[in-house]
């Protein structure tokens, strides 16, 4: 089905000086008939066909080898959120499966390390061959028919370009000659004067672009080469991710390939496109979640020895309360009491003062601080689940405000829980150093998230305690 054409001079009615859209100045965003029904939802078909093939699988195997257990229960669980995590059950506008199958094969397999320490040999190869061939033989039925209804006009999805130049419409005329891509444009997206369109209108510019996204119900945007500064698209792009909407890049230099592997890549007939990661799935959400309990217990168990060493001497050489306690901003919009090994005595500027003058510490206090020693009680907000291991640090809601009006993208840290340790702290920043640099950390850790990643984070936290402990030896 094709988008209406909007006439030339409804756009300029609609646009305001330089082409913009004046729908970012509480005019609206102009509708256009017949791409503001309500998608048909496509998300959930690729989970749900690993689900099926996996379940059906279980089945088989357990035919041959009785009643398959738990372990194999285990499995086939285990594989399901393999295949999520890795990013397989995204469904791409290209549905070629060749391009994802070893990518498939081994996060199906690979979980079969469950099976091993209760499961035969035999029967658990068995499941994993049959999980392997139904997972792709699933996919393959599904994608056949996905192609079959997006030929019909039945289940396309409502798109949006960035960028109105020759790419946007390159990429224009190839959504209109393939509808087996399921793909049906609504509209651009320019902050350029334009004399004329490719037959579809400019929506306005990219600060409308989360306001058009809502507006249409867009689930997939395009971006191809706008006239924008990248700064500025970065901020509007991020506006969207809220919105479960799946953003792809056509890279500049796609001529010359890219060292993205091809099962990560989209594709619109030759032109390859980077997706963006946009939010996090429930499943990695999860998966973090679990992780930090985990660890946390393990963790604390482990350093209850040396915090009740350490709460022994403070509490006779400072005579006050062990444990410090401050409000901090743990989220967006989210504020907890973390809780720490006092370093200091009485301290009338605690929320509103950036560093300790060096003369009101002790050389205990010094130790803790520099070791990060008085941090291991927030092992306790993490459990609760006020915090995570890893992830920005909690700052006090004073500096927070503050370097959100003064900062560029430091309100972005709190797309994710705060953490005990995280990305810039192994880098070295902590204390008095550069907040821009700890935002850059931050926003690449959330941007570039994995479970691997955290654990690289926290190996390296322990690392760095204790070089410093052994720095400090003797510093008592």
């Amino acid at each position: 089905m094709k988008a209406a054409a909007v006439p030339s001079l409804e756009l300029a009615s609609a646009a305001g000086p330089g082409g913009r859209s004046r729908a970012g100045q509480g005019i609206g965003v102009p509708a256009i008939p017949g791409v503001s029904r309500r998608p048909v939802p496509l998300a959930a078909v690729l989970p749900l066909a690993d689900a099926a093939a996996l379940t059906a699988a279980l089945v088989a195997a357990s035919v041959a080898a009785g009643r398959p257990g738990w372990p194999a229960a285990a499995y086939s669980v285990t594989a399901l959120l393999a295949l999520s995590v890795s990013g397989m059950q995204r469904l791409r506008i290209c549905t070629r499966v060749s391009d994802q199958a070893g990518r498939m094969l081994a996060a199906v397999t690979a979980p079969a390390l469950v099976l091993l320490p209760w499961t035969p040999a035999p029967i658990a190869l068995r499941l994993v061959l049959w999980s392997a061939g139904l997972v792709l033989a699933f996919r393959v039925a599904v994608t056949t028919g996905l192609r079959a209804g997006r030929r019909r006009g039945c289940l396309t999805e409502p798109a949006l370009l960035v960028g109105a130049g020759s790419a946007g419409e390159q990429i224009l005329g190839l959504l209109r000659e393939h509808p087996e891509l399921g793909l049906r444009p609504c509209g651009f997206i320019d902050s350029l004067p334009l004399a004329s369109t490719p037959g579809l209108p400019v929506l306005g510019g990219p600060a409308d672009l989360a306001e058009v996204v809502a507006r249409h119900a867009i689930r997939r945007v395009i971006v191809c080469f706008p006239a924008d500064r990248d700064e500025e698209l970065v901020a509007v792009l991020g506006d969207c991710r809220g919105l479960h909407v799946d953003i792809c890049v056509v890279p500049r230099l796609r001529a010359l390939g890219t060292a993205v592997p091809r099962a990560c890549l989209d594709e619109i007939w030759g032109i390859p496109l980077v997706p963006l990661r946009q939010g996090r799935p429930v499943t990695s959400m999860f998966l973090k979640r679990t992780f930090d309990v985990a660890a946390a217990a393990i963790l604390l168990v482990l350093a209850a020895p040396l915090l009740a060493a350490l709460a022994f001497v403070i509490k006779v050489r400072r005579r006050h309360s062990v444990l410090f306690r401050q409000a901090r901003v743990v989220g967006r919009g989210r504020l907890a009491e973390i809780i720490k090994l006092r370093t200091l005595g009485s301290h009338p500027d605690a929320d509103t003062c950036w560093v300790v003058p060096a003369w009101q510490l002790t050389p205990l206090g010094n130790w803790l601080r520099t070791t990060h020693l008085d941090e291991l009680p927030q092992l306790i907000n993490v459990l609760r689940g006020d915090m995570s291991l890893v992830g920005p640090r909690p700052e006090r809601p004073y500096f927070a405000e503050k370097f959100g009006r003064e900062i560029p993208r430091y309100d972005d840290r709190h797309r994710m829980r705060a953490g005990l340790t995280g990305l810039a702290q192994v880098h070295g920043l902590h204390g008095d150093t550069s907040i821009h640099e700890r935002v850059r950390f931050d926003n690449f850790y959330i941007d570039n998230w994995s479970l691997w990643l955290d654990v690289v984070i926290l190996a390296r936290t322990l690392a760095t305690v204790a070089g410093a402990r052994r720095t400090m030896k003797g510093g008592l």
